[in-house]
């Protein structure tokens, strides 16, 4: 199985977390299984970006986004090269590392 080095969140994981998924996991549901509580505001339907993150190291490994994840990106707080939804991003044969952004953008949460 493939191992997942979360780097350190100040919230979520301050000290960071190493974890294994199965191939063909979400990153989300990975995390969720490992008690790092990422926002999931669609609750894994690819409609927000509560779920981005940064995949550091590994990413070839998850396939390529599809357009719709791609046209949801645009709108993630501190978008990078190395963004995706975790909702979306499937882990693959290869290890990972993946970043958590400090700050997501959550219409819900913030009071919009």
């Amino acid at each position: 199985m493939p191992q997942i080095v979360f780097l350190p969140h100040p919230v979520l994981c301050p000290e960071g977390a190493v974890i294994e998924a199965p191939s063909g996991q979400s990153l989300c549901d990975a995390m969720l299984a490992n008690d790092i509580n990422i926002e999931h505001a669609c609750e894994k339907s690819c409609a927000c970006t509560t779920c981005h993150v940064l995949v550091r190291e590994g990413l070839e490994s998850l396939g390529e986004a599809t357009e719709m994840e791609d046209d949801l990106l645009d709108k993630a707080w501190g978008l990078e090269a190395v963004s995706r939804l975790s909702c979306q991003a499937l882990v693959g044969t290869q290890d990972l590392v993946v970043e958590i952004p400090k700050y997501t953008i959550n219409h819900a949460s913030e009071n919009h």
